[in-house]
């Protein structure tokens, strides 16, 4: 009876042992050509060529040097290579990188990814001092970290679904579709999307009004009363007055969604060269960089929670840790850093 699992034959991609190679010196010396040695092991003829080459050897015969095939030679140069075949397992190596790793995503909430990237970018380990992400997570996987999967950052979900993009019902100023093409490369600063993010659904709990330039993905973080025009447009102008006559340098352009809480954006072109720009209904997606804030924002106040439990710190907090993240998309840099080189930029004119 044949057994289909029976795997005691040699086979393909599996390296010679010691017995065959001595099989290889036998033969060789009984005459035989690599080709029918290949034969009569079952083996690639490219196989057997390659352990020949390897186990080749000079022996003097008779006072002369002889080139001649040892299959302990060949055995010991396989074990030479293939101490050399695969790496250690570093996490030894690396204890202080692993510590570093493990402070920064229990204490910070980063990610294993802002880890590796910033590490390498500030200098602060050697290349050779560090994991990759990827081994990063199957660390954490196999447990051998103190970190677990739920503490890591809330992984994004992609929706496949086909978008269907609807006609605008309300019409709140100049639509997206108007919007110049230059700005959705992201290479100019002071184009920023507009969104509110709320706790409770019902009641009159406080929101907050998150803005973040598309550029640099800094972001601003307030707490206002209600989600209202009014409440809206007075903390606007708040930041306008902050920053003064460059204003409409720092917002070029401001883009929202078409809520109720936005009616009266628009009426920030009246008194400033800052342009206003809405998206389609049901069309987040147009304005992804503030949805994208909007979900770092969950991780420390989830759906359902009253806003008005959160103080003033804690929302400065929340601002701060996302402007002092680390990002791939930035190279590693903060949007803090970014930030604060193009207000120099401004300044300084």
């Amino acid at each position: 009876m044949e057994y289909p699992n029976n795997n005691t034959q040699s086979r393909k991609n599996k390296h010679l042992n010691l017995e065959e190679r001595v099989m290889i010196e036998i033969r060789l010396k009984d005459g035989f050509s690599p080709y029918k040695i290949a034969k009569e092991l079952k083996r690639p003829i490219t196989t057997i060529l390659n352990e020949i080459h390897r186990g080749t050897t000079i022996q003097i015969k008779q006072g002369k040097p002889v080139e001649m095939y040892l299959a302990d030679t060949g055995e010991a140069i396989y074990r030479k290579h293939r101490l050399n075949s695969c790496r250690d397992f570093k996490r030894l190596e690396c204890c202080k990188f692993i510590n570093f790793v493990v402070d920064k995503i229990k204490n910070s909430s980063w990610s294993p990814d802002a880890c590796v990237g910033n590490s390498l970018e500030t200098g602060l380990f050697k290349r050779s001092e560090i994991v990759c992400t990827k081994t990063l997570y199957n660390y954490i996987d196999l447990g051998l970290l103190s970190v677990k999967n739920i503490e890591l950052p809330i992984k994004l979900r992609r929706n496949t679904k086909p978008s269907t993009v609807i006609k605008h019902k309300k019409n709140l100023g100049k639509s997206i579709e108007e919007r110049p093409d230059s700005i959705n490369n992201r290479k100019e600063f002071g184009h920023w999307e507009i969104d509110t993010v709320i706790g409770e659904k019902a009641g009159n709990d406080c929101v907050l009004l998150t803005i973040v330039e598309r550029k640099t993905r800094n972001a601003i973080v307030r707490s206002i009363a209600s989600k209202t025009a009014s409440a809206v447009m007075n903390e606007l102008k708040y930041i306008k007055n902050f920053y003064g006559k460059q204003f409409s340098q720092v917002f070029k352009t401001i883009t929202g969604d078409n809520g109720s809480e936005f009616a009266d954006l628009s009426t920030l072109e009246d008194d400033s060269d800052t342009k206003v720009y809405f998206t389609h209904p049901y069309s987040s997606f147009e304005k992804g960089t503030n949805e994208r804030h909007n979900g770092l924002i969950r991780r420390f106040i989830p759906k359902g929670n009253l806003m008005s439990d959160y103080n003033s710190s804690d929302i400065s907090f929340i601002e701060e840790w996302m402007n002092t993240l680390p990002r791939r998309i930035l190279k590693y840099k903060t949007p803090e850093d970014l930030f604060e080189a193009q207000l120099d930029i401004i300044y300084a004119a």
